[in-house]
């Protein structure tokens, strides 16, 4: 029979390399002075970089939780039960302090560590960072009740990973979720008609349903529910102190677009014992404080995936042929390559500088907190809605292999409109940063005062700020506006970070692009002129690195 299987100009997998070497998460590390992180992200960036985390991944995406409302005798368990390669996902991730241990840490670059690692281990599978991204984040909205932080504190921070469901007290780490959502408000959580009712030991029963809980096998989680004295925040266990299940009851798990490996669940509180976290009537203050952190993982997550995807493009462009040349060889590849690099490395950037500056925002530095609240709204926004059209376009560079499923860019694809959504979508994202400004108007000017300081060092920024500036003249029409004034602001701070601290062919080509009136609206349309060799080149994996 004559061969007609063949197989020639076949990309090899991309495994077997350090994650790691990104030089954008490396230099930011090595400008905060956070060098002796370094080791332990490259051996994180090796871990996730092999065949067998990327395998964990794999299974952990192609067989989801699933939903066990009973046990084989009709008795009520709600449970979630997870593929096994969940597990060895979330023990690294717990063991490698991706959760709550930054709170716990006396290193002043303990957020930016946390984060580098995020975005480091974050490429090897989505779903299950946002548990630990929850549990990340909800240690600073506990500390409003400092009695229940003083008990919890300790186990959300520990680097212990125990997913037995027992009583929070007695297990070596805890992992937490946040109950919001309802059916009839969505983002409008004040709507919400969950109801905490207060007991005489000082606890309360709350009693409704929650149209979207992330990651329903927590051991604790925050829950908004309207108390006598308005919507407040509360503490639930999932186990009681006595053992007892708590009566938190698990309706059925959501058929997501992506997110396969995390569970979320609508779930029926009946008389559900909970512990009040801050005062009555100031729930949303409350929370806030653990929304402000998610939506600092969801501007990593994105740029993570960003990452993920010109990793893959550049790797298949290096080793695929076509008309006579690789790809990467290729003009117009060249050009795809570079812009979707740019916008990587202009996301990554901004990403680790609101890590550092959270660092000293809970170093008590007021200047900082200012600058990270007006900053997140505005990253969020922007960074999370540039992520869907660049899971695209790194797909397409992969042609028809990119939309098999075995090539994990579907997988991709299907993530990026998450970190959009979760935690406040595109409106919500820029109407929080004028409600930010509202709240503090000299929020607006710290913002500007970091962007001048790069005045007069690229004539394209310089006018693009005073441009930005001038934007806010006309305040009655401001709400009408605010995406594309958020996206202006975004597309500013993340020009000024690239100017002061990129690599200068990346800060060439942010600036001449997407500060231009003609930016195209699609990617590879840089100008001529651009060194795309240095752009590339920081964006390819170096396999067997």
């Amino acid at each position: 029979m004559t061969a007609t299987h063949e197989v020639f100009n076949q990309v090899p997998p991309l495994t077997d390399f350090d994650a790691a070497y990104y030089p954008p998460i490396l230099e930011a590390l090595q400008r905060e002075g956070a060098h002796d992180a370094l080791e332990e992200l490259h051996d994180l960036g090796r871990l996730a970089g092999s065949e067998e985390a990327q395998r964990w991944g794999d299974l952990a995406e192609a067989h989801p939780p699933v939903l066990r409302t009973h046990d084989r005798y009709g008795h009520r368990i709600d449970e979630v039960e997870y593929d096994p390669s969940y597990h060895r996902l979330m023990t690294t991730a717990v063991e490698m302090g991706l959760h709550g241990s930054p709170w716990a840490d006396p290193n002043p670059h303990a957020h930016l560590i946390r984060a580098a690692k995020m975005a480091v281990w974050g490429q090897v599978d989505a779903g299950h960072g946002c548990p630990i991204s929850m549990t990340y984040a909800v240690v600073p909205a506990l500390r409003h009740n400092p009695e229940l932080a003083a008990r919890y504190e300790p186990l959300l921070t520990s680097r212990v990973y125990d997913p037995v469901l027992r009583p929070p007290l007695t297990k070596a780490g805890l992992i937490a979720g946040m109950s919001m959502t309802e059916k009839q408000g969505g983002s409008d959580v004040r709507a919400g008609t969950t109801r905490a009712v207060p007991q005489s030991d000082g606890s309360y029963l709350l009693t409704g349903h929650k149209w979207f809980t992330s990651a329903p096998m927590s051991d604790l989680f925050l829950v908004l529910a309207q108390a006598p004295g308005g919507l407040s925040c509360f503490l639930l266990p999932r186990v009681l102190p006595d053992g007892g299940r708590n009566r938190m009851h698990l309706q059925r798990l959501k058929d997501k677009l992506g997110n396969h490996s995390n569970a979320s669940g609508e779930v029926e509180y009946d008389e559900a014992v909970a512990w009040l976290v801050g005062e009555e009537g100031r729930g949303v203050r409350t929370i806030i404080e653990m929304v402000n952190m998610t939506r600092l993982d969801c501007t990593i997550g994105t740029a993570t995936g960003m990452r993920v995807g010109t990793a893959q493009a550049a790797h298949h462009a290096v080793h695929r042929s076509a008309f006579g040349a690789h790809l990467v060889d290729q003009p117009l590849m060249r050009n795809v390559l570079a812009d979707l690099a740019v916008e990587s490395e202009a996301s990554t950037t901004v990403a680790l500088w609101l890590a550092a500056l959270t660092d000293r925002a809970t170093a008590g530095d007021e200047q900082a907190t200012m600058l990270r609240r007006i900053s997140l709204s505005v990253s969020k926004y922007f960074v999370c809605k540039r992520g869907p059209i660049h899971a695209a376009e790194a797909l397409e560079c992969l042609g028809g292999n990119g939309y098999v499923e075995e090539s994990r860019m579907p997988r991709l694809y299907r993530e990026a409109p998450l970190l959009s959504v979760w935690e406040g979508s595109g409106n919500v994202a820029a109407l929080d940063t004028l409600r930010a400004m509202a709240k503090q108007p000299e929020s607006l000017q710290v913002f500007f005062d970091e962007l001048d300081s790069t005045a007069g060092v690229d004539s394209r920024l310089d006018t693009a700020i005073a441009e930005l500036k001038s934007s806010f003249g006309d305040l009655d029409s401001l709400e009408h506006r605010a995406r594309r004034i958020v996206g202006d602001m975004a597309l500013a701070l993340q020009a000024s970070l690239l100017v002061r601290y990129g690599h200068p062919a990346v800060a060439d080509a942010f600036c001449v692009s997407r500060l231009s009136g003609d930016w195209g609206t699609v990617f590879g349309t840089l100008p001529t002129g651009i060194d795309t060799a240095a752009i590339i080149d920081r964006a390819t994996p170096k396999v067997g690195s």
